[in-house]
């Protein structure tokens, strides 16, 4: 079985600032999935690995956590078991409508400064996996499939997408 990094143990950085601007930023569900292929896809296309394949079910997956977190307000990463159905994860919570789709998925991709090529864990120049986990998770070779849904509680946005075959594997490199 393969040892998965799952998150940090203080959970997954937290976006919150004012907004730019008062006019919210467009939302829909097609603008989402047109801007999560689009954002993985073409960072997948830049370190040299096949594009991710939409899925729905993990879709309804992403949505149904995404949900879970807007209701009770607690951002960390799911509750999974290891070995197979394992969905890799990648979350992100910030300001309330503040956020276009594509900046969400740009603080992800972000972490692309910190990444070395090593070998997992070990693919961080700052030497902590997690200041590069979502990107290493956007640009798993082993992954093919993605599905990204996001919810709104009254003050933030929390968008979930989920990966399969799920990455970060512990002693495997990213690409």
């Amino acid at each position: 079985m393969a040892l998965l990094l799952a998150g940090c143990a203080q959970g997954p950085e937290r976006v919150v600032e004012r907004a730019a601007t008062d006019v919210p930023a467009p939302r829909g569900a097609g603008l989402l999935k047109a801007a999560m292929m689009n954002g993985h896809n073409a960072a997948r296309a830049a370190a040299g690995v096949a594009p991710l394949a939409w899925s729905d079910t993990l879709a309804a997956s992403a949505a149904r956590y995404a949900e879970t977190m807007a209701r009770t307000g607690r951002f960390e990463h799911a509750v999974q078991p290891m070995g197979p159905g394992r969905e890799g994860e990648n979350l992100w919570t910030g300001t309330r409508y503040a956020y276009a789709y594509s900046e969400m998925i740009g603080h992800w991709l972000a972490e692309r400064k910190d990444f070395v090529d090593g070998v997992t864990p070990a693919f961080s120049r700052t030497g902590k996996w997690e200041d590069v986990a979502h990107y290493t998770q956007i640009v798993w070779r082993d992954s093919t499939q993605v599905g990204c849904a996001m919810a709104s509680s009254r003050g933030e946005d929390y968008l979930v997408c989920r990966y399969a075959p799920p990455g970060n594997v512990v002693g495997e490199r990213v690409y």
